[in-house]
């Protein structure tokens, strides 16, 4: 059913849009008769913002013109396969996000405007384009009901989500229950369509309470949970002794609640210390600081205009049904949960609460920020984006398709990413070396295809040391994310205390790692990606004394047929170094040894899942076990990516298994060649050791190339 809607500009002008009324039938006839009215301030339309639709309401409410009520009539797709997978093989461009500024402007806005009621959806119209299939994502508000608590975030959100803000006006009093009924009706209606998709949940605070009320009425829907320090602490809350003060404290003091609850959240100085961070010219900072501080304080006195003690008190009342009911059903929670705790949380006992929710509920999962406050959401510094892919919590579908769900990084996570791993240039200065068609070997990587498909095979180093520098070397010198194929434990959930927390691997999902299998490597291959291969797997990564650079490889080729399917250039490398940086003092035959590590190692092993199960020989032995070492002073690592093999056109000739093999001993014999090249040559390094390099870099520069042996 299609309606008319009147949208008011503010100089009396006015145009016409379509409604789109959900799926559902109208339960009543203020449904079917839904009338909408938003104002426009300061917004020119349609030139300077996209053309608001509306797509779901129950109610005549005024909104910023900034948003738009939300709809049913989600599109199914938005963008071309094509698009997706040029956007899968280049760095994502960076948006433009907003600040705690805009926050505060936006917010007051809406807390001034009120309505009275009731409770709305709405989303914002810098939510554009998405990727295909975008799952739901609402996003429950925290205690001061606007809905904005993820405006830094709407852009980058809107890109890979269809996001929904629920706002729950300032003098509305829908009680806790009943808003968990409307979040569930919302779900509902969403599910009946969309059966396929998940549906995502953010909240904070009382929004993760609410969050968590509905996913256990209705746990047969696919929900997934992202809570920021949920209110499920209440009642160890430092705002309990609050409650009776209130009830006594008269009205005339009343304006300094805003300032004396800000202080709590931590807001303030989170706002002066990330404008300092931003390491912007002295000027510069002291005239944003003033802008930011201005901005704050006329937030506080104008919610102070409007904030009464009774308002205050059904928050916390608020507060306190939403700990109850959310706590009282815990046990039957059943969705995917991502908990983000705060280690600086002035209002709950974040960190503690977190832990307790990971025991009680079944699939979840805890990411902690040691130095942030109750407001995460509201950190510059925090990018709820990032959070979610690196948990390897975005999905599309039923389950996680880590090959085709992926999202390229942004041009700020590739930076961040480089910038925290900066030491790696330091400690390994790596020596980047690469063959030309023509057998050349030449410093840097050109002799790598920057267009794929391409399939990198070498050796893993103990516990894979040589690949975070090589794959930042690749982002640095050719612009180009290396997609590993990785050991499935990297992405499943571990019993406590067996082999490191899955947070380690976060950065190695947000680059796009997959388990391995031959689906997913049909995946990569498809998508045109630069794939890294290692055959040897945990047997080579987990190897014994003695046995470094050696090679642990099934007797058969596992790749050579799949990449000539695809036509993939097959690159193998040998990387060089580990014994320079690390002792072996207890290997796995040691370990096995001593009964409580061996007990140890068998139940990670049983935990986790075990490759190769059909197979004979040492590069069967998948026992997953933790070696112990000792730190060398740091020497060099040295990467050599041998003569490129073409496949392309050899699909046919390569499905013969004999012609096959022969290529795979092709390129297990270059790797070994490779390895024994940079084996050789880094004698005569005159840099090898850190010292003079050290010394190289004094006279020369930090930031300039240490030389290295010559080429022959």
């Amino acid at each position: 059913m299609e309606k008319k809607m009147q949208v008011q500009i503010k100089s009396g002008q006015s145009i016409t849009l379509q409604i789109n009324n959900p799926g559902r039938q109208a339960s009543d006839q203020s449904d079917k008769d839904t009338a909408v009215h938003m104002t426009t301030t300061g917004v020119s339309l349609p030139c300077t913002c996209p053309m608001p639709t509306v797509k779901r309401t129950t109610s005549l409410f005024t909104m910023s013109g900034r948003f738009k009520p939300s709809s049913s009539a989600r599109p199914s797709i938005v963008s071309t396969e094509t698009d997706l997978t040029v956007k899968r093989n280049h760095l994502a461009p960076e948006v433009n996000r907003f600040s705690l500024t805009d926050f505060l402007e936006q917010s007051k806005g809406l807390l001034m405007t009120s309505d009275g009621g009731p409770p709305r959806w709405f989303s914002p119209l810098e939510c554009g384009s998405r990727l295909d299939n975008s799952p739901l994502l609402l996003s429950l508000p925290g205690v001061d009901g606007t809905g904005l608590s993820l405006l830094l975030h709407h852009q980058r959100l809107g890109e890979i989500f269809d996001l929904w803000c629920l706002h729950i006006p300032t003098t509305d009093r829908t009680p806790f229950i009943d808003l968990v009924k409307l979040v569930e009706r919302t779900i509902r209606s969403e599910y009946d369509q969309f059966p396929d998709r998940p549906i995502y949940l953010v909240g904070e605070s009382v929004g993760a309470c609410l969050a968590l009320a509905v996913a256990a009425r209705i746990p047969h829907i696919d929900l997934v949970l992202v809570l920021a320090n949920p209110a499920t602490s209440f009642g160890k809350s430092q705002l309990q002794p609050l409650v009776p003060i209130l009830k006594i404290t008269p009205d005339v003091i009343r304006p300094g609640l805003p300032y004396i609850m800000s202080l709590m959240t931590g807001v303030p100085s989170r706002m002066l210390t990330s404008t300092a961070k931003k390491g912007l010219p002295s000027q510069q900072t002291i005239t944003d600081l003033s802008n930011a501080v201005a901005s704050l304080f006329s937030y506080l006195s104008d919610v102070g205009d409007v904030l009464t003690v009774e308002m205050v008190l059904w928050k916390l009342k608020m507060l306190e049904s939403a700990c109850t009911y959310s706590n009282s059903c815990l046990q039957t929670v059943s969705a995917q949960t991502l908990i983000l705790s705060s280690g600086n949380d002035q209002l709950l006992p974040s960190l503690q609460e977190a832990e307790r929710l990971r025991k009680t509920l079944p699939k979840c999962q805890i990411r902690t920020f040691s130095d942030s406050g109750h407001a995460l959401f509201l950190e510059e510094s925090f990018d709820l984006v990032t959070v979610i892919k690196g948990a390897g919590f975005y999905r599309r579908a039923k389950h996680t398709d880590y090959a085709s769900d992926f999202v390229v990084p942004s041009s700020h996570e590739i930076k961040e990413i480089l910038d925290s791993s900066r030491w790696l240039d330091f400690a390994a200065s790596p020596v980047m070396l690469s063959t030309l068609e023509n057998g050349k070997i030449v410093r840097g990587l050109a002799g790598v295809p920057s267009e794929g498909p391409v399939l990198f095979v070498g050796c893993h180093n103990m516990l894979g040391f040589e690949v975070a520098p090589m794959i930042r070397r690749f982002i640095i010198e050719k612009n180009i994310i290396i997609r590993g194929v990785a050991h499935p434990m990297l992405f499943m959930k571990l019993k406590e205390n067996t082999m490191p927390d899955l947070a380690t691997y976060d950065v190695t999902r947000l680059l796009g790692a997959v388990p391995v299998s031959p689906s997913n490597l049909y995946k990569l291959f498809s998508s045109k990606s630069h794939v890294l291969l290692y055959p040897g797997g945990v047997r080579e990564a987990l190897h014994r004394k003695g046995e470094e650079y050696k090679l642990f490889w099934p007797e058969q080729s596992e790749f050579v047929r799949m990449a000539a399917r695809f036509g993939a250039t097959v690159i193998p490398f040998g990387a060089v170094g580990e014994d320079d940086y690390a002792q072996l003092v207890l290997d796995y035959d040691d370990q096995m040894k001593i009964p409580f590590m061996k007990e140890y190692v068998k139940q990670t092993t049983g935990d986790s899942i075990k490759l190769r199960n059909d197979m004979k020989g040492e590069v069967a032995n998948q026992d997953l076990h933790m070696p112990v070492i000792l730190p060398k002073v740091p020497g060099r690592y040295y990467y050599l990516f041998g003569k490129p093999i073409k496949t392309e056109g050899m699909r046919e000739e390569l499905r013969n298994r004999e012609r096959a093999q022969q290529v795979y001993i092709e390129v297990k014999e270059e790797v070994e060649k490779c390895l024994n090249y940079c084996k050789t040559k880094r004698e005569n390094d005159p840099y090898r050791n850190i010292l003079s390099r050290l010394m190289y870099q004094a006279t020369h520069g930090l930031e300039s190339q240490v030389p290295t042996f010559d080429l022959d």
